[in-house]
């Protein structure tokens, strides 16, 4: 996280900074990054990044936290999901919220698209943490268990597990290609196999 050098420099000051890391980080993969593209991008010394932040980690985290804050504000955008929704309801909830993220904020879908490209030990490390919304869809699933609407030897966290990764494999693909249409369409396929299966009954 900045140093309270960082943290006691004037708002605009810091969010130029800010932006010339958002700018280079939503170009390249943490790995690739370069500090001396922000360093220049944001019109400050190589001395003085190192009176902010430790290293290009600790910069990098920082971008996270800021987008997370953002992150909050946007996903009401998607509006808001029912008391009474059920786990189908919260997964096409994330789905809408990715993409209006995507559409609002691209540099920062950027980022996150990126990170899953990166195979570096510190983005590997970041990655082990469950998404927020991923546990959103966990508790989802466990209260549809208790109100019989899943079957109840049914394990949360492996469905999950399935969703992120066909997830994450669409999103990226979205991402390559820009096809919003066909990503739409893949994920009510996937939606109609989780709820009827694929054998004949």
């Amino acid at each position: 996280m900045p140093k309270d050098t960082f943290l006691n420099l004037d708002e605009a000051k810091q969010r130029r900074i800010f932006e010339a890391a958002v700018d280079e980080f939503s170009q390249k993969r943490f790995s690739e990054a370069s500090i001396n593209q922000v360093v220049k991008n944001s019109g400050i010394s190589r001395g003085s990044f190192y009176q902010y932040f430790k290293n290009k980690e600790d910069l990098y985290l920082y971008v996270l936290k800021q987008i997370g804050k953002e992150k909050l504000d946007l996903m009401n955008y998607a509006g808001e999901i029912k008391q009474d929704a059920d786990f189908f309801d919260g997964f096409i909830y994330m789905i809408r919220a990715a993409l209006e993220w995507s559409r609002t904020k691209p540099k920062y879908y950027r980022i996150g698209m990126l990170m899953e490209f990166d195979d570096s030990h510190f983005i590997s490390e970041l990655r082990k943490a469950l998404p927020e919304g991923f546990s959103m869809l966990k508790g989802m699933i466990e209260k549809d268990i208790q109100l019989g609407r899943v079957r109840s030897d049914i394990d949360s966290g492996l469905v999950v597990d399935i969703i992120y990764t066909l997830n994450l494999h669409l999103l990226i693909h979205c991402f390559k290609t820009d096809e919003e249409s066909e990503f739409l369409k893949k994920i009510d396929e996937i939606i109609k196999i989780l709820k009827e299966g694929i054998v004949n009954r």
